[in-house]
């Protein structure tokens, strides 16, 4: 499995920005997507989950004003093949 090119975290809350070659109109191009999800400890393991709860409405902003701006200064560098 691929690992994210660029984790961003507040708390449990992070979202993973992961970059993957497309073919598009015959050109290969990379294309930026991200997951969002709650890390949390059962006992003495660490376990993931995109189910959210009240509490962590300001990280999921925090987290999604940060994924914002990295993204968009990538796009500013010339990278700007990003998606959601």
């Amino acid at each position: 499995m691929s690992k994210p090119i660029q984790t961003i975290k507040a708390g449990g809350v992070q979202a993973s920005v992961w970059e993957n070659e497309k073919e598009f109109d015959g050109k290969q191009i990379m294309v930026k997507s991200f997951t969002l999800d709650r890390r949390y400890k059962d006992k003495e393991e660490w376990k993931s989950t995109n189910s959210f709860n009240l509490n962590d409405i300001a990280k999921i902003d925090a987290v999604l004003a940060e994924l914002k701006r990295v993204l968009l200064l990538k796009a500013e560098e010339g990278d700007n093949n990003s998606s959601s």
